[in-house]
Formats: C-alpha cells, structure tokens, sequence
C-alpha cells in the first residue's frame, strides 16, 4: 500500500476538542452504535476480521443510511482500511472535513453514552469522478470492460451481442497476428473496428459467422448514444490502476476514495457497469489472502439495486462469482439500496453483515417487503422485528452482525453513532482545493493520453500505401516477402 501524503484531509485533526477516531475501532470492531439491552447499553460493532464477509444496509429514503455509510467509511479509515464509495447525493464528500458539534448530534452521543469522547475529525480523502469534472478522472480501456459487460451498457440482444463479440475476438487476432497497435482503448477504436468488419463482412464470414449490415448499424448507433451520454469520457487511457484505491495515509488510515455521482446517476446503466467493471478487476487483480485480522478495501456499493435491473443471466453469474468469491481476496463489499428484496438471493445469501434502517408499508407490496426484511434476521425474542422494522426512527436501525465463526448475531434495536466528520457535502471550493492538493493522482490521471491504437491503424491501412503493405503483411511470406 502506498501513502497518499499530497492530501491535507489525511493529517489528523485531534486534540483537547477533537476525539480521536480510534475511539470508535476497539479490539478489531468498528463501532456502528449502542442498542438497550434491558438497562444496559450494548456497543454494536462489525468485527474487522468478519468484515469481508460482506453486508447490506437497507432503508426507505430519509432514513438515515448515508450517515451510516458514513460512519462506516470513517470506522474502516481508522482502523487502517482504505474505502471506495459511490456518493449520490454529494453529501458523502464532508467526510473530507471535520464536523461540529451540532446539537443532535451531541444528544444522539450523550443518548448512546459517548458523552466527552465524542469529538470531531477530518478523514484522508480521495475524489474521483468518471466525467473527470469532480474528481480525478477515472479511466478504462474498452479491452479491459470486455464484451460482456459493454453489451449490457449498451443494451444489445443476443444476435447484437454476437457481432460485439466478433469485434474483440477479431481485434485480438489481429494482434496475435504480429499487429499490436490493433488495441481497442476507447470508444473511436470500436466504432472503427465495426466499421471496417461490416465492409469486410464477406471476407470474415468463414471464420466469424455472419456479420448483418444491420446489426453494424444498430451498433453505430448505439455507441454513438453512450458517447452522447459522456462514456467517451471513461474510456481510454490512462487506465485505472487499482492499487491507487488501496492507500494509507502518513498516520496510518486508510484513505477513503469517494466517486461522484450525482451527474453520472444520469446513466444509471453507466453508473452500475463501471462499478461492476471496478469490481471485476480487482477480483482479477488482487492476490488470494484468505482471511486477514482486517480487509484490505472495502466497497460501498449504493444503489446497489441498479446492478441487477434488466441484467442478462451471464452479468448476474458474474456478480453472484464475484460476491462469493472476491471476499478470499481480502475485500469486503457491502451493498446500499431501498429494500432487501432488490439483492437477488444467491447474491443476498453472501452478505453476512446487516444494518435494516425504517422501511415504510402502506401498499400489500411494501408490506410484503417489509416480511420478506423481517425474515432476513435472526430473531430478537425480545421484540417484534417487522413491527420495529416500520417504528424506527431516523438514525435508528436494526443491526446484525457476523460474530466468532461467522454465525450472525440476534438482531438489535440500534442507535447509530453520530460521525465525526461534516454531515453534508463539501463546498465546490473546497472540493477543488482537496482535488489539486492530492497531486500524486492528479499528476497521474489528469491528462487523457491519445496514442495509436485501432483507430489510427486502420485508417493507415485503408490509405492506398497502407493497403499495399496490408496485403505484404497478410500474403508476402507466401513470396519469401517480409
């Protein structure tokens, strides 16, 4: 892991008014809140060893569940666990600055009995934004998404996804052939490459199956809307490289990666491929582990239900693998959304940590949903789960978590802690002040790079010289020509 000490939000801000953020990580846990039980006041907590198990943080709207993903974000930090999470709203950005001490934020202290020890403090921050508008840019080569998840960005049929799949497989024969810069960075590359094999439909036939005029069209078309959209953006070089999500900052925690979102929500579709993509590689990327004292990353996925709306069976194999899997990797990913019923139940199955905020029923379907939570969690014989299920109040949630060998806790009526950075978004000012100070990533990742790739290679090859040496290329060792 590497240091992140270009960014002002990584030093500490502690002192006679600031408590400091270990106070909330005690014996590998990371304090969520206190429950009442009978007249004692129980901490509960997710321990980092179990963390990687995974967890799902559910709630209606207005119930509190970006200040718990918050304070999740800054529990995780402190103990030395870099963070990525997707901020919707804008208001996650204020984990980059200290809080104060407004007045329900000191009752709700004092009400979990915090009292003195609750104080303030800014925590080490990253931003990135796909846009490259609030963040430093995030970037992907259309061969590392693949044409799995590209088909489903771009929202193909099977016939359609067939002809996409011909595209890369014939770009990767190009280059297996001796033509390396047949590479397919960004979206101008594939819209060339579609190009070239419709004009060279006939030709490719034999080996490739058939490749229709029309699904050359459908396709144009298609990526010509995702450019409209801002995708152009995303895709090029430089790439990603994972590890710059993986950082500590000089006193130890971990930095907290937070891309914006409000814009890219736009695209939903977008929104829900690129963190599938992030997911992906660093299943692909990192190391097996197996199971460590803490995670390595964790990944808040909020609005998690957009992963799974109209996805083909093929992306929803690939989410459950990557879910079930990527945990022996070290990485603990918790998914954010409305109701538990928006996780598919193979992918649900996986995730051992639960925090349930307020659900509201006033229709038979959302009553329908809030059994369906209720039944989600080891019963407290002490309450009725569905009916506290609907009488939680904001910052209030039910919470079970994973405890010795894996086993989930009974369920507890829990007040969430208050955290100890802003509650709210960060002013543009001071977004752009944090964004030009981390100058390891904007150095890096600032400049889109524009080399020569598919698109400038067949342009060459279809000029009168380029097509001599295309057929020198493809014929000439039939003459002794090299």
């Amino acid at each position: 892991m590497a240091d992140n000490s270009q960014n002002p939000a990584s030093q500490s801000q502690t002192g006679p008014e600031h408590a400091s953020p270990m106070d909330y990580v005690q014996d590998g846990a990371v304090l969520l809140g206190c429950s009442r039980q009978g007249r004692d006041l129980v901490p509960e907590s997710i321990e980092l060893k179990l963390a990687n198990r995974h967890g799902l943080i559910t709630g209606a709207t207005g119930t509190g569940k970006t200040v718990t993903l918050q304070i999740l974000a800054e529990g995780f930090s402190a103990a030395g666990v870099p963070v990525f999470a997707a901020d919707i709203k804008g208001d996650l950005s204020g984990i980059a600055v200290a809080g104060t001490k407004l007045p329900h934020l000191v009752k709700r202290a004092n009400d979990i009995g915090l009292g003195e020890r609750f104080g303030n403090s800014a925590f080490p921050t990253a931003f990135w934004d796909v846009l490259g508008q609030q963040g430093h840019p995030v970037r992907a080569t259309v061969q590392e998404m693949g044409p799995l998840l590209l088909a489903r960005l771009l929202e193909l049929t099977e016939p359609q996804e067939g002809v996409l799949n011909i595209a890369f497989r014939w770009a990767e024969d190009e280059r297996a052939n001796g033509d390396a810069k047949m590479a397919i960075l960004d979206l101008q590359d594939l819209r060339s490459i579609i190009d070239e094999m419709g004009k060279r439909a006939s030709e490719l036939r034999s080996k490739y199956g058939n490749i229709a005029p029309q699904t050359v069209g459908v396709l144009q078309r298609r990526l010509l809307v995702l450019e409209q959209q801002g995708a152009a953006n995303f895709f090029g070089e430089p790439a990603l490289d994972i590890d710059d999500f993986i950082k500590l900052s000089p006193d130890g925690r971990g930095v907290i990666n937070i891309l914006a979102a409000e814009k890219l929500m736009n695209t939903p579709r977008l929104y829900a491929t690129f963190l599938l993509w992030m997911l992906s590689e660093l299943f692909k990327k990192m190391p097996e582990v197996g199971d460590l004292e803490k995670p390595k990353l964790v990944f808040l996925f909020d609005e998690a239900h957009l992963l799974f709306n109209g996805a083909s069976q093929a992306v929803l194999d690939q989410i459950e693998r990557v879910t079930r899997l990527i945990r022996s990797k070290g990485i603990g990913v918790y998914y954010v959304t409305q109701s538990p019923g928006d996780v598919p139940d193979r992918v649900s199955a996986q995730l051992g940590n639960r925090i349930q905020h307020a659900l509201r029923a006033f229709t038979p379907k959302e009553q329908k949903a809030v059994r369906t939570a209720a039944q989600t969690f080891r019963p407290n014989p002490e309450f009725n789960t569905e009916r506290v299920i609907q009488e939680l109040g904001v910052g209030e949630a039910l919470v079970s978590v994973l405890f010795g060998n894996g086993q989930p806790s009974v369920v507890q009526r829990t007040l969430i802690r208050p955290p100890m950075s802003r509650v709210g978004p960060l002013s543009p000012e001071e977004r752009q002040a944090l964004i030009e100070a981390d100058t390891e990533n904007r150095t890096k990742y600032k400049e889109a790079i524009h080399g020569e790739s598919a698109h400038e290679r067949l342009m060459a090859r279809n000029s009168p010289v380029g097509q001599v040496k295309d057929k020198l290329r493809r014929f000439g060792n039939l003459f002794g020509l090299k």
